[in-house]
């Protein structure tokens, strides 16, 4: 017997602020059903989002340093991509990522559907 396909899920993007109520080279913290959200924007505009929690001990990652496609967690420092949410080496774990898009200034992100 075969396996039976799932229905698609459909995608939902969730407005969730302007690109400007983001400080560059900081983060804004979108709160979330399960968990809050930090949306980032680096020196050269781009936006990222992440659960607001460093994988190594929970630190809140919307209150640290954005460098380049990193945050610094504020409570010891681990080096986290914005990109995919991960600890650079030598640390490991890795942060919950969330799709972003930006329409006409407008940031989106792609939540699951409840």
């Amino acid at each position: 017997m075969g396996a039976l396909a799932q229905p698609p899920v459909a995608v939902q993007w969730v407005r969730a602020c302007r690109v400007d109520d983001i400080p560059r080279l900081g983060a804004r913290v979108v709160k979330g059903a399960q968990q809050n959200i930090a949306v980032f924007r680096n020196g050269e505009d781009e936006v990222f989002a992440l659960a607001d929690q460093c994988p190594h001990k929970g630190g809140p990652l919307s209150q640290g340093i954005v460098h380049g496609r990193k945050v610094a967690c504020p409570l010891h420092n681990w080096n986290i991509q914005l990109e995919d949410g991960c600890a650079v080496a030598p640390d490991a774990g890795c942060a919950r990522r969330y799709a972003v898009k930006v329409e006409a200034g407008e940031v989106f992100l792609q939540l699951s559907p409840a």
